[in-house]
């Protein structure tokens, strides 16, 4: 594989630099805000920098040509451009550059095209050579403009290309760009640079829905990294996810052809770095480069991409891992590979079905197509094979199996977030760069840094391929810049790691006192030409040298130094290296080396006791002289030894052992000694110290020495090497003589120790002096066995009784070898020798076994299982320990704490008695079956708990086990739980600076079980960081509970990338990553642009970065020793509020004029604390009272005096102002009846569509079922929770047949009509059966007798004879059925509600809805307060908006998230609230569906899209608008939504998705807190209030007739419904249509019973009929609309359908209501129309009397057939099982009744009941 260098520096673009240190300063160029992006112009060499709020023009040494500031900018990302005044959340804004692009125009000047991040990624142009002028820029041509994005996260990239419409050609950029919040949904866009016919400069001039669909928006999350254009073909490289609920990013290049005017060839493929799981997935950066030579053949070989040349394009990508987010990568993709692949991707789709290899591998990204978008399609032409037609598929995507995949060429442990490629002889090589902390500075450096390097060993090591050692120059250099480059051998690269260096010399070496020529071999020396001239230099001796090529070896011949200038010899050596240099042109070194000079005369010295053999062994070939002891030179000429054998010397000592304190003679041999006629010899060594004694000559060659008494005692053995010297001459004569002198006593302090040292040594104890010494030196009889042995302690000193641990028995003379220990006993109990843990004489170790068994309670002798330890040992001898050895049972009793974390970490503490029994070693404690790590042992038990295996969490209790040595278990039973892990839910603020101190909260669960909680900051491992050590800082939990915890956020003192900060919870065992919490670099301030302070002044501070991790609340100031408080903070600026009086420095130091003292103003942001300036207070002058008096109460006067005038002139003008208003309402109510007509005329247009509709969708009737629960059971007091309408009901399923049966029973017993009528009866004599109560128990019975309805009409009939009966009787007969107080008259509103059920579906139904749809529309087609729910348009005096709201109609076009591309008009008013705007699109939107299969508002999102970019709305957020303590909700007119605007609705899965700009807890908060919100007219503030209350009554008079002129409202939409109105009473009043047979029936019965009374007048029988139909029925439905439609009634609309109800009411009563200017609005109303409706009423009473009648048996068939129809859709078992609830709670009144009934008792119902009731509840009986 071609190897790769790696730099921690990139091109110029990059800017993250980090070069080895250069003799000369690199251009810089220094910019105060954050660079964004840079590109270069090739031709001029200039630089643009495109940086927050400014744009830079470089020259190309970084030279400040031009610079514009470009914000910051009054901008809001909710506004439109232009943006005005009008948008009053406009802020200064930050522009971020986010497109920089250099676009080449055709026969004009190249332009810049500049796109910010200010109103909505506007873009401008502006002039190549001078960027200062702007060539065009507009924020006028809406959103077709919106190029770029507003937010600062989306990555935006471009390229220019080419257009060609009606054969002319404009210039284009091509724009990929990522979505925000705020942006369009455009993934790639063209954008032309002129205006063309209905095109302007930087529209988006394709218009393909292909990579603009909308489904895509908030699922793909693309990041565009590179675009490039290459044969025809536009690329764009980025990553996305899959659109799936997986986040994982996937990266994708996507092609098309350059001319594709419709997007149609639009490709994608997805690329894979790493053929194991994509573990590199996300793209980060790409450059396009040719290979080179090398890296060409490495491709090709490795055999992943095909054959691949040196002048093929590859695309070079750098990799992140969302795996391992520590590390990055670079693969390589030949753009031939990546074509080939689309190609094949296309073919398949066009031709194949998009089948490749028999499995799918083409789907369509974006789009809701199905997996069969390709077909097989013939005859497809080349062409169109690349760059598609509209009538192919697009946009195509490969299928992840078909991605093209390449491993890595470069893996590091950082991350790579920039790359470039260049090749060098041959070579690619990269440049890669890492992020930078905050990039701030460009610096230009050079691609290499050779001139750096000044010799060519340095030069090579770099592995640079930019460089290489110019030989004959000798620098380090580029190859171009090396004269004679071209020569071989005369540039030597540097990768290759060779230099010219010497192979030999010849000779190697030299005598010091010789001279001669010295051929110097170097192979590798280039070939010089006749004018270079080569010397040698060794060391200060320079000479002339001659290069000799012969058989292809290079010699260099030079002649040596003379011996007088060679060096000395140095000590300690026998030779001196003298550097040799080869040097040509006088100068420069072509390679260097060492050359040694010896000196046989300094061999001596290696040896100097055996100054011969040192000699004649050198290396050097040195001859010794015996007769003048020296050594020189080799030379024939002269004798002496050559061989070590030759040497004199004395050999071969004896004995080799010597003692200490001993004199023992040592003999040893002499030889070659022939020299010394005479031998006169002494002997010496340095334990001698200066003594040295005469050699005695023996036989032969044999010598001896007397011996000497040494003394030694640091070790017990040590070698000693005598001299033996001529003592003659003083010299030395050669010695081997070494022996080893060893002391006894060393290490052996006990007799058995002593018997222990090796026989050779002689060592014996000597008793007298307890010893162990050389056998001669002890003088008394030695004994034969040792003292007994003798314990001194034991280890440890208690044992669990049932034994098996380890005991350490430490004494002396405990044996000599682990064979003698014969016998242990531990409390008289025997014990085990471990024989391989035996230390000679000092330590036994053996396993105890178990106690004796304790004798009886009663017995006399002591119970205690304690004792001495004894040993037994060879010979019979014993040891008894003074240390007693006790048996104990340990007890474990209690743990604490009793519950930890499943993740283990927790330290438990184990209580109990004689815990510490055993040792440490002996102890191991388990919690369930998990190894808890002993940690503390004593008294007590520390453990630290390890991980649960276990499946369930929380566990049971868990036994704690503590094992004592192999045979003790001790159990504390259900001692301990493991819970669930702490669980960290959320957690706020989610950033700190690097200095730390910011308090965190983290919120969450079971924190309580945690014993230490600290925050961890961990740098990510950096391969290219300087510091590479690892480090991590740690701040311990503040505070702690179950479900919060807070810390300080740990200060960062390192220099890294705050991107490679990981930020952990360690939770005990538990690592919590908090993902998403940032570190900022620490903020800058700037010096105070004003030093004074007032008194009442403010301090403003600005800088850079405040509000990147700190607010407000948070941020700490002082001036001197004085808190200030923080009013505002914003990124470049604080707002201080200074203290009122001058505080005291800080320093100490004394002064006596402190009135100008300078105080220093320190800002503290958590730990992190800036001196910012020194600041004083101003000077304040006395000013005399006399002064101040005057002054203060003359304006005074003067105030009083203009504040009467003011107040008379607006009391005289506001009665002239109630005079004009007076005149004005006369002309007023002409106006009204011309708005009537023409209200009503848009109303019935309006209408007609919705009736046209009816046919489409039908009537939203609700099924019987629903109709039957909304109206028996909604009223009831659990509305919509009620047991009947949710049908659930707890009954246990082993009683549910039992109950099913005995409900059959209590069926049957309600069918008897004697029961059911005693039953009825006697709980309505009861007190506490109220009226609630009664209404409900009629539902039920209603349901639950519904399957015989003739029956149920008969117990009606009876019901109502009785209430009649007592009514006439009562003399009060007009007052029956008046209200619900019976359980009849509920019954006869249930019975009415079944019987006309069909009449509603049949007739009444459509006018009612159309009534009740006019109404809707006519109140919602003007204002509507949301908060104080009144209307404009309404029918209800009291629910009349009393002000004049400015508003006007908006026609929306609505487009529907994920429900296809057809938008839906929707008419809106401005003034409506986001909520009321979304509740008109739901019901023109979803029209056909009704309301109860809709989405409700709250899981919708409105997002309007003015451009490219979008906005969620919402009724209330950071920009909703304040009045004092008041916050107005949101409108279109607040977020400036034009006409015909396209607003996108979308279900919400994720609310927290639509909120992502509030970012901190407090702004989160904020919202939440805010409770004083109004819409369009804000209620009086208590203040106000209560100023009104104290106004005049002429002020009171003059309000109350102005409001009443919106009276005038009422009468326009009266005049507007009056037809709607009018039909549904008609078809619910008239009676030659038709009419329900119940109705019929029910008067007939009425008219009966009148008849049978002779009290009962005209009057009273037609208050009858009205309170059993129109009133107990129709006005019910009337006012509550959704108990017959699938309909949602709003309060506004309620409130008029509440009038119409009235007014019905009225319609039907026989009393004449007499009106009078103080008669409510409502009567007033329809006053006129009350007359007619009234007549309708007694025309349809009278049509009904003499209609045909219906008999009893066909009333009966007729509601027979009702139960067939629908019993079987109610839930009769569970009215029943309800109704049985009341019979349970009366029962005994119930069983009373019936005993007393005598026909009850005939039929035993008390025993059918009591046989009901043992089933069902287990009652007793008297059975």
């Amino acid at each position: 594989m071609e190897r790769w260098w790696a730099w921690q520096f990139a091109l110029v673009a990059l800017a993250t630099i980090c070069t080895a240190p250069s003799d000369g300063k690199n251009e810089e160029f220094p910019s105060n805000t954050l660079i964004n992006n840079v590109v270069t112009d090739p031709r001029s060499g200039r630089l643009y920098v495109g940086a927050v709020n400014y744009l830079y023009q470089l020259s190309p040494d970084l030279e400040v040509e031009a610079r514009i500031e470009t914000g910051p900018k009054r901008d809001n990302r909710a506004c439109t451009p232009p943006v005005t005044d009008a948008c009053e959340e406009a802020a200064d804004t930050d522009n971020h550059n986010k497109l920089l692009l250099l676009v080449p125009v055709p026969d004009a000047q190249d332009v810049l095209v500049v796109c910010g991040s200010v109103f909505r990624g506007i873009c401008s142009l502006r002039n190549l050579s001078s960027v200062d002028k702007l060539m065009y820029f507009s924020d006028t041509k809406g959103e077709k403009s919106y190029v770029a994005s507003a937010e600062e996260s989306v990555s935006v990239v471009g390229v220019t290309s080419y257009f060609t419409k009606d054969k002319d050609n404009f210039t284009v950029f091509l724009v990929g760009k990522g979505y925000g919040s705020h942006d369009s949904t455009k993934l790639i866009s063209t954008r032309i640079l002129e205006d063309y016919g209905d095109w302007v400069v930087f529209d988006s001039i394709i218009e393909a829905s292909a990579v603009q669909a909308n489904p895509f928006v908030l699922r793909y999350l693309h990041n565009f990294r590179f675009a490039f254009k290459d044969g025809g073909f536009v690329y764009f490289l980025f990553s996305r996810t899959l659109g799936v609920q997986d986040n994982k990013n996937f990266t994708f290049v996507s092609r098309m052809c350059e001319d594709d005017q419709g997007y149609y060839s639009y490709t994608e493929l997805q690329l894979n770095c790493s053929a194991v799981n994509n573990k590199y997935n996300k793209a980060q950066a790409a450059y396009v480069a040719t290979p080179g030579e090398v890296l060409a053949q490495t491709m090709t070989e490795s055999g992943q991409h095909g054959p691949v040349s040196a002048s093929d394009k590859v695309l070079f990508v750098t990799f992140t891992s969302d795996e391992d987010p520590s590390t990055s990568a670079m693969c390589m993709y030949p753009l031939r590979s990546i074509n080939k692949r689309l190609v094949e991707i296309i073919s398949a789709c066009y031709s194949y079905n998009g089948i490749i290899n028999e499995r799918p591998a083409v789907y369509s990204p974006y789009s809701s197509k199905s997996e069969e978008l390709c077909s097989s399609i013939k005859n497809v032409r080349k062409p169109r094979l690349c760059c598609g037609a509209e009538y192919l598929p697009s946009p195509l995507a490969s299928k992840a199996e078909f991605a093209l995949t390449s491993e890595p060429s470069l893996v590091r442990n950082a991350h790579m977030t920039a790359v470039a490629v260049a090749v060098e002889m041959g070579h690619a090589v990269a440049f890669v760069g890492t992020p930078a902390v905050r990039l701030l500075q460009i610096t230009k450096v050079p691609v290499q840094a050779c001139h750096l390097k000044t010799d060519c060993q340095s030069c090579v090591s770099m592995k640079d391929p930019y460089c290489g050692w110019c030989v004959l120059e000798g620098k380090c250099t580029r190859k171009m810049a090396c004269s004679r480059w071209w020569e071989e051998k005369i540039w030597l690269w540097s990768p290759n790691q060779q230099c010219v260096q010497i192979q030999a010399f010849d000779p190697p070496n030299l005598s010091c006192k010789k001279t001669r020529q010295v051929d110097i071999h170097i192979p590798a020396l280039p070939a010089l030409r006749s004018s270079d001239r080569l010397e040698c230099e060794f060391g200060s001796f320079k000479s002339e040298a001659v290069m000799v090529i012969a058989d292809s070896q290079v010699r260099v011949t030079c002649s040596l130094p003379d011996p007088v200038e060679i060096p000395a010899t140095p000590d300690q050596q026998d030779y001196v290296s003298v550097p040799v240099m080869v040097l040509v042109n006088d100068r420069i070194k072509v390679t260097s080396g060492e050359y040694h000079f010896y000196n046989c005369a300094a061999t001596v010295r290696k040896n100097q006791n055996a100054p011969c053999i040192a000699c004649v062994t050198s290396e050097w070939g040195c001859q010794w002289n015996a007769l003048d002891h020296s050594c020189s030179d080799n030379n024939a000429a002269v004798g002496g030894e050559h061989i070590a054998g030759s040497c004199p010397q004395f050999e071969s000592p004896e004995p080799l052992l010597i003692p200490v304190g001993f004199q023992i003679p040592i003999s040893f041999q002499g030889r070659n000694l022939d020299i010394y006629p005479k031998p006169r010899f002494s002997i010496g060594t340095e334990l001698m110290k200066d003594t040295e004694v005469t050699v005695t000559p023996e036989q032969g060659s044999k010598f001896k020495f007397p011996g000497y008494e040494f003394a030694y005692d640091k070790q017990q053995e040590v070698n000693v090497s005598f001299h033996i010297k001529d003592r003659e001459t003083e010299r030395k004569i050669d010695s081997t003589l070494t022996v080893v002198l060893y002391n006894c006593s060393v290490g052996r302090g006990d007799c058995s120790l002593c018997g222990d040292a090796d026989s050779r040594y002689e060592c014996v104890w000597c008793s007298a002096s307890r010893r162990c010494v050389y056998r001669q030196l002890c003088p008394a009889a030695h004994p034969a066995q040792c003292p007994d042995p003798e314990i001194t302690d034991i280890v440890p000193r208690f044992g669990p009784l049932n034994g098996r641990i380890s005991v350490t028995i430490k004494g002396s003379n405990m044996g000599i070898k682990k064979d003698d220990v014969k016998r242990i006993t531990v409390a008289g109990v025997d014990c085990v020798h471990q024989a391989d843990r035996y230390s000679v004489s000092t330590s036994v170790v053996c396993e105890i076994g178990p106690a004796r068994r304790l004798p009886p309670v009663d017995f006399p002798f002591e119970r205690f299982n304690s004792g001495p330890v004894e040993v037994e040992v060879e010979g019979g001898r014993k040891g008894k320990s003074q240390v007693v050895f006790t048996y104990r049972d340990p007890k474990p009793l209690f743990v604490h704490p009793a519950k930890g974390p499943a993740s283990g970490g927790t330290v438990i503490t184990i209580d109990g008695e004689d815990l510490d029994t055993a040792s440490e070693g002996d102890v191991s404690v388990s919690v369930g079956g998990v190894p808890c790590e002993v940690v503390a042992f004593g008294e007590e038990i520390a453990c630290r708990t390890g991980r649960y295996r276990g499946q369930k969490v929380p566990s049971d209790l868990l036994a704690v086990t503590v094992k004592y040595g192999r045979n003790t278990t001790k159990d504390v039973a259900a001692a301990y739980q493991y819970s669930e892990n702490p669980k960290v839910t959320d957690y706020y603020p989610k950033g700190s600076f690097l200095s730390g101190g910011r308090r965190i909260v983290v919120m969450g669960s079971g924190f309580d079980l945690i014993q230490r909680a600290c925050m961890k900051v961990l740098p990510l491992p950096n391969e290219f960081s300087q510091n590479p050590s690892p480090v991590e800082f740690v701040q311990e939990a503040l505070s702690k509970n179950d479900t919060v915890l807070q810390f300080f956020s740990p200060p960062v003192n390192l220099s890294v990338d705050t991107q490679s900060l990981r930020t952990v919870l360690q939770l005990d065992n538990e690592m919590e990553d908090l993902k998403g919490f940032d570190y900022h670099p620490d903020p800058t301030f700037n010096k105070l642009d004003n030093n004074v302070i007032t008194e009442t002044s403010v301090i403003i501070v600005t800088g850079r970065g405040f509000a990147k991790a700190m607010t407000a609340k948070e941020a700490q100031a002082f001036v001197g020793d004085a808190s200030c408080h923080v009013n505002i903070l914003q990124d470049d600026k604080l707002i201080l509020e200074a203290p009122s009086s001058q505080p005291r420095s800080k320093s100490k130091r004394q002064r006596r004029d402190t009135a100008n003292d300078m105080l220093e103003l320190v800002v503290k942001f958590g730990l992190g604390e800036w001196t910012v300036d020194s600041v004083y207070y101003a000077r304040k002058d006395d000013i005399p009272l006399a002064i101040i008096i005057p002054a203060v109460i003359i304006p005074m006067l003067l105030f009083i005096a203009v504040s009467v005038y003011c107040y008379r002139r607006k009391s005289q003008q506001a009665e002239r102002e109630y005079e004009k208003v007076k005149h004005q309402l006369e002309n007023l109510e002409e106006s009204v009846r011309d708005r009537c007509k023409k209200e009503f005329t848009d109303l019935m247009i309006e209408m007609e569509d919705h009736t046209s509709e009816l046919s489409e969708a039908r009537i939203p009737f609700l099924d019987y079922k629903t109709y039957t629960d909304r109206n028996f059971f909604l009223p009831s007091k659990d509305g919509a929770n009620d047991a009947m309408i949710t049908g659930k009901i707890q009954i246990p399923e082993a009683r549910k047949a039992i109950v099913a049966q005995a409900l059959n029973q209590f069926s049957n017993l309600l069918n008897s009509k004697t029961f059911l009528l005693n039953f009825i009866r006697t709980l309505e004599s009861r007190p506490d059966f109220n009226a609630r109560s009664r209404g409900y128990f009629a539902s039920l019975l209603t349901v639950a007798l519904h399957g015989k309805l003739e029956y149920y009409t008969d117990i009606m009939r009876t019901l109502l004879l009785e209430l009649m009966d007592e009514h006439v009787q009562n003399k009060n007969p007009k007052l029956m059925l008046r209200r619900s107080e019976t359980v009849v008259e509920r019954m006869l509103c249930n019975w009415m509600s079944i019987c006309i059920y069909q009449f509603l579906r049949d007739t009444a139904g459509e006018p009612l809805y159309k009534l009740f749809k006019a109404l809707k529309h006519q109140v919602e087609k003007g204002p509507v307060d949301a908060m104080m729910k009144k209307a404009k348009y309404t029918l209800n005096d009291t629910g009349l908006l009393g002000d004049d709201v400015e508003y006007c109609v908006l026609t929306l076009q609505v487009l529907v998230h994920g429900e296809g591309p057809d938008v839906t008009p929707v008419k809106v008013l401005n003034c409506d609230t986001i909520t009321q705007v979304k509740e008109k699109i739901i019901d023109q939107v979803y029209r056909n569906l009704p309301y109860s299969q809709r989405p409700k508002v709250e899981s919708v999102a409105l997002e309007w899209r003015p451009g490219s970019t979008g906005q969620i709305l919402s009724d209330l957020d950071l920009t909703s608008q304040k009045e004092g303590r008041w916050k107005r909700l949101n409108t279109l007119a607040h977020y400036n939504v034009r006409d015909n605007a396209t607003l996108v609705l979308s279900r919400v899965l994720h609310t927290q998705a639509f909120h992502q700009h509030q970012d901190s807890y407090e702004e989160k908060n904020a919202l939440l807190e805010e409770d004083n919100t109004f819409h369009l007219v804000r209620p009086l503030d208590e203040m106000e209030e209560g100023k009104s209350k104290r106004g005049s009554m002429k002020d009171k008079a003059m309000t109350k007739a102005i409001t009443e002129i919106y009276l005038t409202r009422l009468l326009s939409v009266k005049g507007t419904l009056q037809q709607f109105v009018d039909d549904f009473f008609r078809s619910v009043l008239c009676s030659s249509s038709v009419v329900p047979p119940a109705v019929k029936y029910f008067f007939d019965f009425l008219d009966e019973q009148a008849l049978r009374h002779d009290n009962v007048d005209e009057e009273t029988l037609h208050i009858w009929k009205t309170n059993s139909l129109p009133l107990r029925f129709w006005v019910n439905i009337l006012r509550n609309p959704h108990f017959i439609f699938d309909v949602h009634v709003t309060e506004v609309v309620d409130a008029s359908l509440h009038v119409i109800s009235q007014t019905f009411m009225d319609a039907c009563t026989k009393t004449e209501h007499k009106l009078s200017r103080e008669s409510p609005s409502n009567k007033l109303l329809y006053a006129k129309e009350i007359s007619t409706y009234k007549k309708m009423v007694d025309d349809y009473y009278k049509g009904i009397r003499q209609m045909v009648p219906v008999s009893d048996q066909d009333m009966n068939t007729h509601l027979a057939e009702v139960s067939r129809q629908h019993t079987d859709k109610l839930n009769t078992q569970l009215a029943l099982h309800q109704l049985y609830q009341y019979a349970s709670k009366y029962y005994d009144v119930i069983i009373q009744s019936l005993d007393e009934d005598p026909a009850a008792q005939n039929k035993q119902l008390t025993l059918r009941l009591q046989q009901i009731a043992a089933a069902l509840e287990n009652k007793v009986t008297d059975l």
